[in-house]
Order: structure tokens, then C-alpha cells, then sequence
């Protein structure tokens, strides 16, 4: 019983990812055919449409495009930053033993491709591209593992989620790092003081989803005008939101069966409406359900779907779009770089680090997770969709050739991954069927 308990909003999780990589699979593929299309003009018109506000002392006037990947994607990192502090604190990542495993195969993940990218880098000018091979999307991955069904030991998974989620963690630290802009320090300081205010008033106990939402708005402004990309202030405000609860189990069900005696109790109107007695019983139970509930892990189940299922597939539909002409340049050894440090890079160098960490008995890979099984994850970890392209909008800013070239590759490089790895799994489940048979 107990584990079902927590096995099941795992569970839910890994559906939510798998149909969000369906999605993201289609908003791909629109993206692909309309900017092909004889309807492409469109495509490019509306994402470079500019929106904003204008004053006399303040603009924040932006195109469509950037409006998606500065602000919806902040919320996705956000939702990142709820979810890293989570797993740090309680869960797959809490504890040296519980982290190796994902730890060793992150680093191979990162290490491998990078090298090989600047290995096989001619191009001074594409060079700045070295971190677009080096983070997993976890959506589309998730979708691959999960079209194979009971094939996949479910520790295959949880070792995938937790692999991405250190992957995202270095992802992000790169980002802020080398992909942001000239820094005003001014304003950094500003927004940075902010947070620090947040994380105050989080360590004394005190935390209004109000207070946080727009101090949050103040810093993303903060940060996109002092240089640093506004995504960052996304993952660093996740961290001011508390995790604990105000009140445990058993104080909140002697308090719900006191209000549903009250309720039970209270004057019923012959009206399709609540008495005042109900509407101050209904108004307590909220308020008791508020302090059981924890902020970050409320706040995370609530953003979830809508980043899956709306951010995600929106970020893909504005960045798809690569325009197949022959008339456009395209960088073709960045394509080719790109693709190899997708499928190589991840499916040769996680399970490589992965593996001479279990000989220098630093890792204890699971039992049910066969070393085929490891490559087989190791490639689909190849899939590199959205952060993938995310970096590489960072990168090349000023070069559209380069940008296509390189979405191109991350398009290329993740189909072959994908198919790699799902063949990889398919055949290692079915060797282990006839051994047991």
C-alpha cells in the first residue's frame, strides 16, 4: 500500500510528460509545414509582430517570438526551479546514494557532447553553439519510454527524470553563465535583492502567492533589462516558495471532521444557495485546506498542465518553423555536428561514465536495469528538443543562418536518438522475455 501511495503521482507525472511530448510532436510538425507552406509570410509575420507597453521613461516593447521564449518560458523554468528544489529537499535527489546514479550519467551527458561539439567545431563563428547538444527533453523522451510500454522497468524512468532534472540544473547554470547578455549590475542587484527579501520571509514562515507573483513580474523586468536572461529570475524565484506545510495530517482531519459536523449540522436553505452557517463552514475548510496543502507542491500541480499541454507546444510552434529552401543558407557542419553530439555525445557518454562509476563502486545501478537498457536511455536522452533549441536561440541572436542550421540538427539529431534508443529497448526487452522464459 505504501507503495502505491508513491508510486502513483509518479505515475501520473510520467503520463502527463508522455502526452506532452505528443503534443509537442504535432506543434512541431504545424510549425514545420506552415513555415513551408505557401502560408509561411504568416508564420514569420506574426512571431516578429511586436507587443508591448510604451511610456515616457519605460518600454518593453518585444515580438511575439520573444515574448514566448523570454516570458512563457520563464514559467516553464520556473516550474523547473519548484521541482529541483523538491526532489533536492525530499526526493530523487536527496541523498548522495539516491544522486549518483543520475549524477554520473548528467555529467557523461554534458561532458561528451560538449567535447565532441568543440572537437569537431571549424567555425569560430558557430563555436558559442558548444551548449545547445547538452540538455534532454524530458517530455518527448518520457513519450518514447512510455510507447514501450511494461518493456521499460519503471527505476528506468525515475533514472531518466532525475538525470534531466540534473541536466536542467547544469543547463541553467550555462545559461546564466554564458548566454546572457551585458550585465548591468545595477539592476541585477535590485532584482537579486528582491529575491533575497522573498527568501526572508519563506525562512520566517511567511508566503503569499500574491506578494511572490508580483515581486516576480518586478524582477523578470529587472533582469531582462540589467543583461541577465529573464528565464534565470524564473528558476531563482521557485526557490523562495516554502515546501513544508503549515499543519500535518492528523491536526487537519480532526479539523475536517469538525466542519463536516458543522456543515452537517448547519441550517439548509430550501434555495439552490449555502446558509451563512455553511458559507462561514465552507470558507473555514478552504482556509484549513490552504494551510495543509504545501505551497510548492500546490503550486507545482497546478502549473504542471498548463506548461505541458499549453507552454511547451506554444514555445514549439513559434521555434519549429525552419524554413526548408534552398535558397537559405545552411551551416551543414553544424547540422552534422549537432546531430552526432546528440546521438553520440549522449548515447555513447552517459553509459560510459555511468559504467566506470559502478567499476569504481561509486554507483549502484539498480537490479532490474540492464546495461543495454542504460544505452537504450542513454540515446533517447539524445532528444534535445526544447532546451536544446532554447540555447540555441541564445547563441546565435544575431545570425538567422545559424539558427535554422541548428534546428535543423536538433530535429535530426533527436528523430535519430529516438529511434535508436525505442529500438535499443524493444530488443533488450525482448532478450530478457526469452531469458526468463
Amino acid at each position: 500500500m505504501i507503495k502505491k501511495v508513491f508510486v502513483t503521482p509518479f505515475q501520473k507525472f510520467i503520463k502527463i510528460e508522455g502526452f506532452s511530448g505528443i503534443l509537442l510532436l504535432l506543434s512541431t510538425v504545424i510549425a514545420l509545414i506552415w513555415a513551408n507552406s505557401s502560408f509561411g509570410d504568416s508564420y514569420t509575420s506574426l512571431l516578429e509582430y511586436k507587443i508591448g507597453v510604451t511610456g515616457e521613461n519605460f518600454e518593453l516593447k518585444k515580438p511575439l517570438i520573444l515574448w514566448i521564449n523570454d516570458g512563457l518560458m520563464a514559467i516553464f523554468f520556473f516550474l523547473i526551479g519548484l521541482e529541483i528544489k523538491r526532489e533536492v529537499l525530499i526526493g530523487e535527489l536527496n541523498s548522495i546514494k539516491k544522486i549518483a546514479f543520475p549524477l554520473f550519467g548528467a555529467i557523461g551527458g554534458v561532458i561528451a557532447p560538449v567535447a565532441l561539439f568543440m572537437l569537431l567545431n571549424q567555425n569560430p563563428d558557430t563555436f558559442k553553439g558548444w551548449g545547445i547538444p547538452m540538455a534532454t527533453d524530458i517530455a518527448f523522451s518520457l513519450a518514447v519510454l512510455n510507447s514501450l510500454g511494461k518493456r521499460v522497468p519503471l527505476s528506468l524512468k525515475i533514472f531518466l527524470i532525475a538525470f534531466a532534472i540534473v541536466d536542467d540544473i547544469e543547463a541553467v547554470l550555462v545559461i546564466a553563465i554564458f548566454y546572457s547578455g551585458a550585465i548591468k549590475t545595477t539592476l541585477l542587484f535590485i532584482g537579486l535583492g528582491l529575491l533575497a527579501g522573498l527568501y526572508l520571509l519563506s525562512y520566517k514562515g511567511y508566503y503569499s502567492k500574491f506578494i511572490m507573483f508580483f515581486t516576480g513580474i518586478i524582477v523578470w523586468v529587472l533582469f531582462l533589462k540589467s543583461g541577465v536572461h529573464p528565464t534565470v529570475a524564473g528558476i531563482l524565484l521557485a526557490f523562495s516558495v516554502p515546501i513544508r506545510q503549515k499543519i500535518e495530517t492528523a491536526t487537519f482531519l480532526s479539523q475536517l471532521e469538525n466542519i463536516y459536523n458543522d456543515i452537517k449540522n448547519a441550517t439548509v436553505l430550501k434555495k439552490p444557495i449555502l446558509s451563512n452557517a455553511q458559507i462561514e463552514h465552507m470558507d473555514e475548510l478552504e482556509d484549513w485546506s490552504h494551510k495543509f496543502q504545501s505551497p510548492l507542491q500546490h503550486l507545482e500541480h497546478s502549473l504542471h498542465g498548463w506548461v505541458a499541454y499549453f507552454i511547451i507546444p506554444i514555445f514549439a510552434l513559434a521555434n519549429a518553423g525552419v524554413l526548408i529552401d534552398s535558397s537559405v543558407g545552411i551551416e551543414v557542419p553544424l547540422v552534422i555536428n549537432i546531430i552526432l553530439c546528440l546521438v553520440l555525445g549522449k548515447g555513447l557518454g552517459i553509459p560510459l561514465v555511468v559504467l566506470l562509476a559502478e567499476k569504481l563502486n561509486l554507483v549502484q545501478i539498480p537490479d532490474d536495469v540492464s546495461v543495454k537498457q542504460i544505452f537504450g536511455v542513454s540515446f533517447i536522452a539524445g532528444i534535445g528538443f526544447t532546451m536544446a533549441i532554447f540555447i540555441a536561440s541564445l547563441a546565435f541572436t544575431s545570425s538567422p543562418e545559424y539558427i535554422s542550421s541548428a534546428k535543423i540538427g536538433i530535429l535530426l539529431g533527436s528523430l535519430i536518438s529516438a529511434v535508436i534508443g525505442y529500438f535499443i529497448l524493444r530488443a533488450s526487452a525482448k532478450v530478457e522475455i526469452i531469458n526468463e522464459g
